[in-house]
This record gives structure tokens, sequence and C-alpha cells, in this order.
């Protein structure tokens, strides 16, 4: 069996900010000291891709468009604007206020949204 992907973690200098930035943005429930319970779909899928070396999370929201905004009001900035991936997906990348580099994967219920 494959190991699970079973922790996450997110790091900045203002634990205090990122903890608001993300219950703000996705709702997620962050107490002391920061832990915090995303709601998971039951699969997670993963990808290797030839890049300069990145780890990116992808956060699955109804509506890139509307949670990039969203990101910007809450002090983040849009890395890459809602983009279509013909048959496979649609994304958004975005910067948290430590800088930390987030995707956003448009959702229909539990599934992507396929344009």
């Amino acid at each position: 069996m494959s190991a699970p992907i079973v922790f996450f973690d997110l790091a900045g200098p203002d634990e205090t900010a990122l903890r608001a930035f993300y219950e703000h943005v996705f709702d997620w429930p962050c107490g002391q000291p920061g832990n915090f319970m995303p709601g998971n779909l039951p699969k997670l899928d993963g990808a290797i891709r030839q890049d300069p070396a990145e780890k990116v999370l992808y956060v699955g929201v109804p509506d890139v468009t509307a949670t990039l905004s969203v990101v910007e009001e809450a002090g983040g900035t849009i890395d890459v604007p809602r983009f279509e991936v013909p048959g496979v997906v649609v994304l958004g990348l975005f910067k948290d206020p430590a800088g930390n580099r987030m995707g956003l994967v448009e959702m229909d219920g539990d599934a992507p949204v396929v344009p």
C-alpha cells in the first residue's frame, strides 16, 4: 500500500496573521497553536512535474475568481489568475501573507470542474 499524506503545515513569520488569513479565506478553524482540520475529500491526488522545485497545495473552491478576490482582501496576492486547462481542470494560484504559494481548483461539489 502506498504511504498516505497525513499532515501538512504552513509557515511564516506571523502565525497569528496566517491563522486569520486561512480562517477568513477558507473557513479553516485554526485553534492554538495554529492546528486546523480542513475539509478533505476521501481521495487526494498528486502530480510530479518538471519545473523549478516547489510544492503547491491546491484547495477546492466553488469559484476560483471569487476566492482570489477574498485572498486579496485578506492580505494575500494573486500569483496567477483563474485559468483553464482544457479537458483537465480550472485553476488559480496565490501567495498567502507570508509568501507561501498555494493553488485553487474550481469544484462542483466533490468533483473538479473540467472545462
